[in-house]
Formats: C-alpha cells, sequence, structure tokens
C-alpha cells in the first residue's frame, strides 16, 4: 500500500484531472490511497463565502455561483454526455451548501468555515472518482470524515489517533485504488466537519500512511521536488535531492510551504519515506525525505514569510522580564491563536514574531497592554535561511531595514520592513 497526495494545483482544470489519471498509468501502482485537495483556488473562493456570511450577505448569491460554475466547466471538458449522473452530484453538493447557509445558527465562525470549505474537497473527490471510473480505472471513493475523527478545535482540529486508526484499519482495504479527501475529517461527538489545518492535506496522507503501514507517501506538485528555496521569491534555487525527516521538520516549522509541518512526524515515527515529485514528469526521481541521508546537496536553505507580526514587550515598572512574565505571554498567544514564528528576550524585553491568520491582533495587543508595555511592527517579513554562508547572508540582506536578528548553530533569522 502506497498514499498519493494531489494539491489543487495539480487538479485546478479538466487536464489537471485528465493529467492524475495519467500519473496514476505511468506510476502503475495497484494498491493506492489517493488524497486530493479542494481544485485549484476553490478553498479561498470558499473562504471569501464565509466572510460574506458573517459580513456582506449581498454577496453570497454571487459566490455559490461561481462554485457551481467552477465545477460546472470542469465537468463539462471531462465528460461528453450532459446528462452524466456527476451533474446531479455537483448540484446536489451546491445545493447541500445553500442550505447550511440558508438554515444555520451558529454564530462561531471557525465552526462556519470548517462546514463550508469543506465542499471544494468533497466535490473534486468526486469528480476525479467518477472521471476514473469512466476511463476503465476502478477505484471505490471514500468521505474521509467517516474515518478521520479529531476534537472540535474548529479550522485547527487536533486528531484522535486511537479512533481514526481503529476506524482506518476497518474501513479501508489494503487493495485497490482508494480516492478521499484531504484537509477534512469530522469531530467525534456529533459528527460535525472539522479541518486539520490550512493545506493539511499533506497531514490526511502521514495519517493514512500511519495507521496503514504503508510502503511510502508521493506529494505530487507543480515543482520538481523541495527545493531549498522558493522559486517565488528567490531566483535561484536547487533541488534537494534527499533530506532527512529532521531537517524536513526544521524546515517545514520555519515555514517551507511544499510539506504540512505536521506532516512529517508520524512518517518518520515509523520510518515511512515521503516523496515530493512534479505531477508534469512523474518519472523524475523529485525529492526522499528519510532517514540517514541528512541534506543532499548540502546547500543553504532560504525561507520567506510575509505579512509577520513582530511585538516587543517590556514591563511597566521596567523589572525583569522573568519566567512567570514569559508564561503568561504564551498563555495568551495560545488563547488567540497566534503561530509563533521567533521568540527573542532580554532581561527587560521579550519580542515575538507571528502569523496573524486568525486576525485577533488587536484582542491580543489590547490584553497585553493591560501589563506591559508594548511596542509592534506589522506586515513585516521574516527571513530564516540555514547552512549558510556569510556572503549568502549578506547579500540577501543587502538595502534591508532589520528589526530583529537572532541566530544560532545552523540557523539565522531575520525580521525585516517590507
Amino acid at each position: 500500500m502506497k498514499v498519493f497526495k494531489f494539491g489543487g494545483a495539480s487538479v485546478k482544470n479538466a487536464e489537471g484531472v485528465k493529467n492524475v489519471l495519467s500519473v496514476l498509468k505511468t506510476t502503475e501502482e495497484k494498491n493506492l490511497i489517493v488524497i486530493v485537495s479542494a481544485m485549484g483556488k476553490m478553498t479561498n473562493l470558499l473562504e471569501d463565502l464565509v466572510l460574506n456570511y458573517f459580513s456582506n450577505p449581498s454577496e453570497i448569491k454571487i459566490t455559490l455561483s461561481k462554485f457551481y460554475e467552477f465545477h460546472l466547466k470542469i465537468i463539462t471538458d471531462l465528460f461528453n454526455n450532459n446528462s452524466h449522473p456527476i451533474f446531479n452530484e455537483l448540484l446536489k453538493l451546491k445545493n447541500e451548501l445553500q442550505l447550511f447557509v440558508d438554515h444555520n445558527k451558529s454564530n462561531d465562525y471557525s465552526f462556519v468555515y470548517d462546514q463550508i470549505v469543506s465542499f471544494g474537497e468533497l466535490i473534486s473527490t468526486k469528480i476525479i472518482s467518477v472521471y476514473l471510473l469512466e476511463n476503465e480505472f476502478e477505484n471505490k471513493f471514500l468521505d474521509v470524515r467517516s474515518v478521520i475523527k479529531t476534537n472540535t478545535n474548529y479550522r485547527e482540529a487536533k486528531v484522535n489517533w486511537d479512533e481514526t486508526q481503529k476506524n482506518i484499519i476497518n474501513t479501508v482495504s489494503k487493495t485497490g485504488i482508494c480516492i478521499t479527501q484531504g484537509f477534512i475529517a469530522s469531530e467525534s461527538s456529533h459528527n460535525f466537519t472539522t479541518t486539520l489545518g490550512r493545506e493539511g492535506s499533506d497531514y490526511t496522507a502521514a495519517i493514512f500512511a500511519y495507521c496503514l503501514n504503508a510502503e511510502s507517501v508521493t506529494i505530487w506538485k507543480d515543482v520538481p521536488g523541495i527545493l531549498n528555496a522558493d522559486p517565488r521569491h528567490f531566483k535561484k534555487t536547487q533541488l534537494l535531492n534527499h533530506i532527512s525527516y529532521r531537517e524536513a521538520i526544521e524546515l517545514a516549522f520555519y515555514g517551507a510551504t511544499v510539506i504540512h509541518p505536521k506532516t512529517l512526524q508520524p512518517l518518520q515515527r515509523k520510518e515511512i519515506p515521503l516523496y515530493v515529485k512534479s505531477f508534469y514528469h512523474p518519472q523524475d526521481n523529485g525529492t526522499c525525505v528519510g532517514k540517514s541521508v541528512f541534506l543532499d546537496p548540502k546547500t543553504a536553505c532560504f525561507i520567506l514569510k510575509k505579512d509577520q507580526v513582530l511585538i516587543s514587550l517590556s514591563s511597566l515598572d521596567f523589572s525583569f522580564m522573568m519566567e512567570d512574565n514569559i508564561g503568561d505571554v504564551f498563555k495568551l498567544l495560545h488563547q488567540y491563536k497566534m503561530k509563533v514564528n521567533l521568540i527573542q528576550n532580554s532581561a527587560i524585553s521579550f519580542s515575538v514574531c507571528i502569523d496573524n491568520k486568525f486576525n485577533k491582533l488587536d484582542m491580543l495587543l489590547k490584553k497585553l497592554r493591560e501589563t506591559f508595555r508594548v511596542s509592534w511592527n506589522e506586515g513585516v517579513i521574516l527571513y530564516t535561511i540555514r547552512h549558510s554562508t556569510n556572503l549568502e547572508i549578506k547579500e540577501l540582506l543587502k538595502g534591508k531595514e532589520i528589526l530583529l536578528r537572532q541566530e544560532s548553530r545552523e540557523t539565522i533569522q531575520f525580521v525585516v520592513k517590507a
């Protein structure tokens, strides 16, 4: 048994769906779990629907139409017969989404988010499963919410591993092809849909691999493998042929977007190798993440995170920043769901660089000002560089205003103004 994962970029249109079939035929794997994300930028569109639901109801109908029309074009291009049952499947899911929007009573943003955004994965997997069947590629469709169970921490749900493993072992056959969704799950109490965090489809692949003792996981992307830097932000990039679990976890933790941070830990526990390959060139080797090999080739790795917030704190009476003060700060960061990417402290100050992805910065700052003297910078950029030379650092930082610098044996981080 192996696990394949196809992201949104790989199934953004009809040609992408056809390419999934091509990749499956090229690899000739017979026993597969195939995890699929929402198509293209559909998650972004559904996030807009959530925003409209709470703040701009007049736009809901337009956004729902975009959801329907986007997928309608894809299935029209894929299926010659306009009376094919897949057209009714699309209409059924669109109506279910409309029904939720019309009748939901909850004001919990995160709950509503998970119920709405999950429709992207549900329709993408249904389309792909049916298209494969139409082309004589046998597969079974699985609603992942029936097997992966979580708590009720919507948008960042924590997996109930015991229940999930039992469900997957009892439900999923180790032979044949199974098509299912990434990113989504359901909570154990009432079976409401949950999500595993943005870009969580990789994590879903790791969950299945762990529970089924899979031979390997392959993530199919629009890049040749894991690169030492994001080509959208850096001119010169290099393919990493082999990389250790530890190094990959470090890169993911610091914000490398090729692999979801949670993905590697369950794979490492059972030493299941992870491959990152190009869906354009499925026969190329790509990158292998596994044990033994540290980093091949040994080169500097660059990570850039935009739209960060740098917060600096000091006590109101200029007393020392002790463990109890810092502990209080971390409790607040957890309470307001801030992802911490860098911390630094001195005798009388404490600085932290965070992601404000849940838009709770104002509430956090208000609470911090009750106890601390607070200054902050929004929209800053965080650079993380591993295994670099002084010349590479100097070149990278040329002309940039540095707000904070932190250095350890293998890693240097800089917060700079955008």
